[in-house]
């Protein structure tokens, strides 16, 4: 062959005595077969083989079967965004005329889908509060597909009894979905508690290194066969990068959640002396209102700790311009810690009366554990009060 010609083709030999010690990255977008057979196979589901990597991918496979695990799951998949895998799963599970139920007490982002994009294709959405998520049964409606909620809620932290919440829905053929973002599976399994799907924002405590975005959703087969067929047409799947990337995090995160657990109940334990402090919200306090919820389901309490100062707004940007050592950013669960404002951020773009329904004030501080030592961020908390 020409010179050009073997330059395209030798650059892919790899040699086969290659084991390499930690996930190589495949990125390719196409796969080759070796006969018509063969592809014919892989569309009537007979082959393992790939054909595509918005279908699917060797890296990305390989970090959802540890996710899986992770979860207690048959399956879990990969997504582009924490918001890709929420999309793609209401999409995948939803058709124009069903209901979500979705609780109060939610995620910005997740609010927005429902309430700005997914009603203008027919699907409705009634919002649940702590109270109708412990009597479901009384809730759940002859259009109820799906029933969508967080424990502990984004920001204040509020735990829900998942198995009741999933028992209920279990009870009325409507598939549960927990946000397990705040708490990660080391923490909480919902899979185990009864729970239909598990999803999570991979960007935070997954991953855990502020450097890669993205989603996953785990749980039965069947469930995550009708997601990824959504996936498929939609293209959310994760690339091949971000995915070793996310694989690689994972392989710390059992003592990066044990040293931010610990921090943050040393932190939240303080923060609930001072004075200057009108709340603290964190699931591991016996001031907490669901602690004995949490208590039972939950086997460590989460790097997550929301102070109130008084509802007080410009309190609150006040401390909030003046910290030093934690951060001011979005997002969570790093190794850094960081500080956000509700208000300006999860719960931006909320009306007075959805704050009040998910029990947000303005006077906030959302804190997100890193593994700095707790000392130097109970004296950054100090002098940021003032």
């Amino acid at each position: 062959m020409s010179k050009s010609t073997d330059l395209i083709h030798a650059a892919n030999r790899v040699p086969a005595s290659a084991k390499p010690l930690t996930l190589p990255i495949v990125e390719t977008t196409t796969y080759v077969f070796d006969s018509a057979a063969d592809v014919v196979a892989y569309n009537e589901g007979r082959s393992e083989k790939f054909l595509y990597t918005r279908y699917g991918n060797p890296t990305v496979a390989a970090v959802e079967e540890s996710l899986a695990q992770l979860d207690g799951a048959e399956r879990a998949l990969l997504f582009s965004s924490g918001m890709a895998a929420t999309a793609t799963t209401l999409i995948g599970l939803l058709e124009a005329g069903d209901e979500v139920i979705c609780a109060s007490a939610i995620y910005g982002g997740t609010l927005h889908l429902l309430q700005d994009l997914l009603v203008r294709f027919g699907i409705r959405t009634r919002w649940a509060s702590a109270a109708d998520l412990t009597s479901l049964g009384d809730v759940i409606g002859e259009r109820t597909r799906v029933v969508w909620f967080e424990s502990p809620t984004n920001p204040t932290l509020r735990c829900v009894d998942i198995r009741r919440v999933a028992e209920a829905c279990r009870a009325r053929g409507v598939v549960s979905v927990l946000d397990n973002t705040f708490a990660s599976p080391l923490n909480q399994q919902p899979l185990a508690l009864g729970v239909d799907l598990a999803m999570q924002s991979a960007t935070k405590y997954l991953n855990g290194h502020s450097d890669v975005t993205a989603g996953v959703v785990a749980g039965p087969a069947a469930l995550i066969a009708k997601v990824e067929k959504a996936r498929r047409l939609l293209g959310t799947i994760l690339d091949p990068a971000p995915a070793y990337l996310l694989g690689r995090g994972l392989k710390t995160l059992a003592v990066r959640v044990a040293r931010q657990n610990a921090t943050a109940q040393a932190l939240a334990e303080a923060m609930s002396r001072d004075a200057r402090v009108s709340q603290v919200y964190y699931p591991g306090l016996a001031s907490h209102p669901e602690h004995a919820i949490a208590q039972a389901q939950m086997s460590g309490f989460g790097g997550m700790v929301c102070i109130d100062l008084g509802g007080d707004f410009d309190r609150a940007v006040r401390a909030f311009d003046r910290l030093k050592v934690i951060t001011r950013a979005a997002s969570l669960g790093g190794v850094e810690s960081i500080v956000s404002l509700p208000v300006l951020t999860s719960q931006w773009g909320y009306t007075d009366d959805q704050l009040r329904a998910a029990g947000v004030t303005k006077g906030m501080l959302r804190l997100s554990i890193g593994l700095e030592e707790v000392d130097d961020l109970l004296a950054d908390l100090n002098q940021a009060l003032g």
